[in-house]
């Protein structure tokens, strides 16, 4: 008995020459030449948000993020403690009374035109921000750093979402290290 000599079928060459196609193309592929550089500002924005601490009690840091969180309004998300992760957020007002009289303006003068747009209904209205922390040891392990970033969520009188945006203000992240500082010391005094 003659056995038939086993041709490779088509898709399995069809796939061989679409794998090879691949391999050839993805071979002529530059790495852009800023692939590795920070972005303009990194370095400030990380010192904004970045505070270290003389204790290793990680526990008492977090604890304290926490409260400082709350303190401000915040309402704790998520936290996990072997991690040293916390999430908060809160709802704040988001109206602008010069960005209500733009859009008034606005809805005067498109139905004076004629076309009639609701200019009013995409005004800001409410705002949810965000706190993320993190808590870690520092790298020679004798201090705690936290790191803390602020986002908010803007949403008009539609209930549509109109702009999502980290918060660079340093008033914000003052305030928090400060009151951060003053909650460790306070428990560091036991009072």
């Amino acid at each position: 008995m003659i056995l038939p000599i086993m041709l490779p079928s088509f898709k399995k060459i069809f796939c061989f020459l679409i794998m090879l196609l691949a391999f050839v193309l993805a071979g002529c592929a530059t790495v852009p030449k800023d692939l590795l550089k920070l972005p303009e500002g990194y370095l400030e924005k990380r010192q904004l948000q970045m505070r270290k601490y003389d204790t290793i009690d990680r526990e008492k840091v977090i604890s304290a993020v926490a409260g400082v969180l709350q303190d401000l309004g915040f309402i704790l998300d998520e936290s996990e403690t072997k991690v040293g992760f916390v999430a908060a957020s809160k709802k704040a007002d988001a109206t602008d009374a010069g960005q209500v009289a733009e859009a008034l303006f606005l809805d005067l003068l498109s139905a004076l035109a004629g076309t009639y747009s609701n200019y009013s209904s995409q005004v800001d209205a409410v705002q949810y921000v965000k706190a993320s922390a993190i808590v870690k040891p520092s790298l020679d392990g004798k201090n705690t750093v936290v790191r803390v970033t602020f986002q908010r969520v803007v949403w008009n009188k539609n209930n549509q979402i109109n702009r999502v945006e980290t918060i660079n203000d340093a008033k914000v992240y003052q305030k928090f290290f400060d009151s951060l500082s003053k909650s460790l010391f306070l428990e560091a005094q036991g009072i």
